[in-house]
């Protein structure tokens, strides 16, 4: 791993105004409560809090920077740790909910703060999948379903970091043959890398056997800045006219189902929380929104799949994919107990994920997009989030 490469980090300063939500959840007793003249204090992380050694390996904190935006990376679980953006005021709003060390991260009672996770993104129904006729069991972190690739997954790991230059970060992990209980020695790169107007990360992964292979970027966003207050006036439009539809256990159910009349269409611009306390089987199942939609895309293809708006700082955030599908998670299950960069909690609704993915339990249904990698084909995956001020 190269050694650590970052310039001194100049405190950054936003005034953020939080005036009381009028969503349809703004009574909930777990939000945090902010006077109309709070302010807070963006900084990116010390350096020095990611300096350590997990399973044998070291850790480090790595800083990407253009004119526009700055962001903070650590190779512990490949995970944005900060992306500090202007709002429509000009001042800088780190729109990324994390930690301010290593020891945060690894004692948070929510493991996925900005990593990439795998090999498996999302939930494997029963963490069980037969490959050439051979039943695979891997580790059970979810409800008795596999999460994220279980508690061994890439969000646990230290990663291999070589910075290219002050844009381009390069990280890279091989899992090892039955890691997690997935067959195959699957090398996996990562790319982060700064435009112009945002920051893309280009995938790569290659294996050994044949094997489950869904990478993603598991960001929480705030886009009025961390610590802010909820998302639940957030406006979000996702372009897809399908979703999954699951079970109790958030499994998908068969093919997916249109959005159409449904508190799941989003194909217009939408606050996210007009329609979440509507009666809704589905939004029971998840407690909000915690869903596969299905994008209006060719796969392979990099185009817009949706775009979120911080009401309060007016930075806009479109999600470019090559993927077929993308994760909407409203932050339905924050508790408030972890204390975030700036010393206050996410509680119930005040961070946000939208994961671009293949489906939910694909390896357990043939007609969705494939998911097995085999020897000789290399994956490829790019999503790149563009950032603007209305």
């Amino acid at each position: 791993m190269r050694k650590l490469l970052l310039p001194a980090v100049a405190v950054l300063l936003l005034a953020a105004c939080q005036s009381k939500t009028n969503s349809e959840n703004s009574s909930d007793t777990t939000q945090t409560a902010m006077p109309d003249s709070a302010t807070l204090t963006y900084q990116l992380p010390d350096p020095k809090n990611f300096e350590g050694d997990v399973n044998g390996k070291k850790t480090a904190l790595y800083l990407l920077k253009n004119d526009k935006l700055q962001v903070a990376i650590t190779n512990f679980g490949a995970r944005i740790v900060s992306l500090i953006v202007p709002d429509k005021a000009g001042k800088p709003t780190d729109v990324s909910a994390g930690f301010a060390s290593l020891a945060d991260y690894r004692k948070a009672g929510e493991p996925f703060y900005g990593p990439i996770v795998g090999r498996v993104g999302n939930r494997i129904a029963n963490g069980k999948f037969t490959l050439d006729g051979k039943t695979y069991q891997t580790e059970l972190n979810n409800n008795g379903h596999t999460l994220h690739g279980g508690p061994t997954g890439f969000h646990n790991q230290v990663w291999d970091a070589r910075q290219v230059d002050d844009k381009t970060l390069e990280l890279t992990y091989t899992a090892k043959d039955g890691e997690g209980g997935f067959p195959g020695n699957l090398t996996t790169k990562v790319v982060y890398s700064l435009t112009d107007s945002g920051l893309k990360i280009d995938y790569t992964a290659t294996t050994d056997k044949p094997t489950p292979n869904n990478p993603t970027s598991h960001g929480f966003f705030n886009l009025n800045g961390e610590g802010s207050g909820t998302i639940n006036d957030h406006i979000l439009m996702l372009d897809a006219d399908r979703y999954s539809a699951v079970d109790k256990g958030l499994i998908p159910q068969g093919e997916p189902v249109s959005v159409e009349g449904t508190p799941f269409d989003f194909r217009q611009p939408t606050a996210i929380g007009a329609r979440v306390g509507q009666e809704n089987e589905q939004l029971k199942f998840g407690g909000g929104y915690d869903h596969n939609w299905v994008l209006n895309k060719k796969p392979g293809e990099l185009t817009k799949a949706g775009q979120v708006t911080g009401d309060k700082s007016g930075i806009t955030m479109e999600i470019y994919t090559t993927e077929p599908a993308m994760q909407f998670y409203g932050g339905n299950f924050f508790t408030g107990k972890d204390a975030g960069k700036y010393g206050k909690a996410t509680n119930f609704r005040e961070a946000l994920a939208l994961e671009t993915q293949h489906y939910p339990d694909s390896p357990n249904h043939p007609t969705y997009p494939n998911t097995i990698l085999k020897p000789g084909e290399t994956f490829r995956s790019t999503t790149e989030y563009r950032f603007s001020v209305k």
